[in-house]
């Protein structure tokens, strides 16, 4: 499950931009509006269990390097949106500043 699209929000999405987006979709798929559907409870579920995932920077980091990989199922775009930080990292094609990933790296390891 790509937790990124269950929240509907762009790989490189901001905290901000993840936690709005959580709300809306929560409040939208509440099985409170909806009774009795277990479809809705299953969604609401999904969309709780991303947001666990997404909102703690540790868990995150865990997630991007291994969480969701198949391939077929990306557009080219969203590969290259997705991918993007390993690519240009593991390439040393470098960048004005540093990336995401490797300022979380850092912030992780303390050597």
């Amino acid at each position: 499950m790509d937790y990124y699209k269950v929240l509907e929000v762009d790989y490189d999405a901001s905290d901000d931009t993840i936690k709005l987006n959580y709300r809306r979709l929560a409040l939208m798929w509440h099985p409170d509006k909806h009774k009795g559907d277990n479809d809705v409870t299953a969604k609401f579920q999904e969309i709780n269990e991303a947001y666990t995932v997404l909102s703690d920077p540790v868990k995150r980091l865990e997630y991007d390097f291994s969480g969701c990989y198949e391939i077929n199922r990306y557009t080219l775009r969203e590969y290259l949106a997705r991918f993007k930080g390993m690519i240009l990292t593991c390439n040393g094609l470098g960048m004005d500043h540093p990336s995401k990933w490797a300022q979380r790296l850092r912030e992780l390891d303390p050597h």
